[in-house]
């Protein structure tokens, strides 16, 4: 089913409802979608971790998975 037709469904779902806390449920959902970045919400000290996190990655310090478990067997 395409993005069209989903819309399509669920608006008719909507029309023939009389339960107002499913219509108000779909409104708070609706509201909610937050459209702004993940990255903004993090502490600058998530910021920064992640940050060294990719660095480590790029410079290759990294470790197998498997190596890492096995090590706190």
């Amino acid at each position: 089913m395409n993005l069209q037709a989903e819309k399509l469904e669920i608006v008719k779902l909507i029309l023939e409802t009389d339960n107002p806390g499913i219509l108000k449920s779909i409104k708070g959902l609706l509201k909610k979608v937050d459209k702004s970045d993940f990255w903004e919400t993090l502490t600058q000290e998530q910021k920064d971790e992640i940050l060294a996190g990719m660095n480590d990655i790029e410079s290759g310090n990294i470790i197998d998975y498997q190596e890492f478990i096995d090590r706190f067997r």
